[in-house]
Parts: C-alpha cells; structure tokens; sequence
C-alpha cells in the first residue's frame, strides 16, 4: 500500500479524546429513552458538534452508539465532540422494541427527531460530561450519516419526502444544522428503486432534495451499486449531490463500495472493500469539509483536496457547485 498523501500539514495534530457511554436523555413518548455516546477532545473550548447518525447492517452493535469508531475517535482527536445516538431501529434494541411500533423499521422520522433531541438538551449532555462544561460552540453543528443515516441526516439538511402513512409532505430541516456530510446516502426514489425497495421502504418513493440547501459533502463509492435498493447503480449515492442546490461538494471514491473502505467500525466483517488508506481520506476530507465550511476562510478543505490528488494514484475525486 502507498503512503498516504496527508500530511501535518494538512490535518491538525490529534489530541487524547474522552469518549463516555451512554449518556441517557429522557424522552417522552419515545419507545425508550435516548442513550448517547460522547466524544471530546481531552483540551480546547468552543468546540464545533457533530451529530453522527448510525446505519443498519448485519452487525448487532454498529448500528448504535457503539459504531463507527474511526470517524467518531478521528474528528474528535481533530477538535470536535460527536454525539452519536442509538436510534430506534438499532439491532441492539430488537429484543426490547415491539416489532409492531408505529414506524418500524426503520424509524425514518424518529430518527431525525432523536438528533433534534440531541441539541434541545445539550445542557443535560453537558452536566452529564462535567468535562465538557462550558465548551461547546453551540453555533457551529454539523450532521453526518453513513446509508440509512445518511437519509436522516439528509432530512435535517432539507430534503423532503411524503409520509407513506398520511401522504402529507414531511420537512424536518434543522436550522441549528449549519453543515452535513452524507456518507453512501440513499438517492432518489420512483423508478430507481428496486421492488424489495418499494415494499420495505417505501419513505424512500418520494425522496425529494431540491430544497436541502444546507451546505453538505456528499461522499460515494464508484462501486456502491447497492443492488437490493436500486436499479441505477452507483451513481443513485450521488443524487443528494446532482439533484439538491448549492452550495454542495461531490467525493466520489474509486474502487469504494458501501463501507467506503470500512468506515462503520475496525475490522468489520461486512466491509466488502476494507481499505485502510481509504478510510484515512474519508476522515481527513470529511474533517476538513466541516472545519472549512463552520470556519470560513480556513484552509484545511482546500488542502485536503490537493492532498487528494497529489500522487500518481489518487483515491477519489472532489467537483463541487
């Protein structure tokens, strides 16, 4: 394997992060109440959120506040503190949920109301992390989502759909969201979806992103053909980028399928294309989209894009609109 093109110079020095779990937030009306992780820098104050949405999968605990390690332990070693829910339709809940809960599974609305949630009580979050007291910048939150997270995390950043239930059109756009990242999203629906699609996910019919306008990285793998959702190929990932205005930035992976290297957790076995360079460029690109677009004027996205296709072999490609 090559070296990686990152450098000092692109990425901040990482720092210790203090990691605790799980933070519980009562939640009226909810099935049960909210349990979060909590990622920080051991040092600095006034730090950027993120709010981190699970996927599903076949593994039990990576769809909970227990996945996704590498872009949780890597942005918060980076300067930000990444708050990650266990969202309804989380494998580890199964033996706890009725299968017969209204909207399961999955919990498409819940889920972008589990992240509303979040920000309605960061002051319990803080008084439940006393080492957290006082340094969060509560102007600068970001979202991202991985698959089904990404869906979600596309509903907080203003994409629409129709409620399968009631056909009434659902907006759950955040305007304390200021930037997201879509990591191997869902595309659009009607005839790019599959028929296993239609009848077990039908919110995904009326997907519409022509009013996300929150800035947002879309990231998708040239070889993420998602076969089960979609009959479009790999390019259905790349819809939440095509089909939503600007200001919005495309990272397409080369030779990347849905794991985009292996971003859910290490040494997962449902990663079909684990690649460990690959995940360093998610990291390093993802973190350097957030920290550009919540501090403007700061360099690091630039310099994580000529990073990118510095060497003979590049791993991706970035166009931006």
């Amino acid at each position: 394997m090559s070296a990686s093109p990152y450098t000092s110079d692109t990425v901040s020095s990482p720092t210790p992060v203090l990691s605790v779990s799980p933070v519980v937030l009562p939640a009226p009306g909810r099935a049960v109440d909210l349990q979060v992780r909590v990622s920080a820098p051991v040092t600095g104050s006034d730090l950027p959120v993120i709010l981190l949405s699970h996927g599903l999968g076949y593994s039990n605990n990576l769809s909970s506040l227990n996945g996704y390690a590498p872009l949780a332990n890597f942005w918060a070693a980076h300067g930000f503190v990444v708050i990650q829910p266990t969202h309804l339709d989380s494998k580890t809940l199964s033996r706890t949920l009725d299968p017969d809960t209204p909207a399961a599974p999955p919990h498409w609305r819940s889920r972008a109301e589990d992240m509303k949630r979040i920000l309605d009580q960061l002051d319990a979050i803080e008084a439940a992390v006393p080492q957290l007291l006082g340094r969060l910048d509560r102007s600068k939150v970001a979202v991202a989502g991985h698959s089904m997270g990404g869906h979600t995390a596309s509903l907080l950043l203003g994409a629409r759909l129709t409620d399968p239930h009631d056909g009434t059109e659902v907006n759950l756009a955040e305007p304390r969201i200021k930037a997201g990242v879509l990591l191997a999203a869902p595309g659009r629906g009607g005839d790019a979806l599959t028929e296993f699609t239609v009848e077990n996910y039908s919110f995904f019919m009326t997907t519409d992103f022509s009013r996300m306008t929150t800035p947002s990285l879309v990231v998708a793998g040239d070889k993420d053909d998602s076969a089960h959702l979609t009959v479009r190929g790999p390019e259905w990932h790349t819809d939440p980028y095509f089909l939503s205005p600007g200001p919005k930035s495309l990272l397409t992976l080369f030779d990347a399928e849905h794991g985009l290297g292996g971003v859910s957790g290490y040494d997962v076995a449902e990663t079909t294309d684990e690649n460990l360079e690959r995940v360093s460029a998610v990291q390093r690109l993802t973190w350097a989209y957030l920290r550009t677009e919540l501090y403007p004027g700061d360099s690091a996205w630039q310099a994580a894009r000529d990073a990118l296709t510095a060497g003979p072999n590049p791993l991706g490609r970035v166009e931006s609109k």
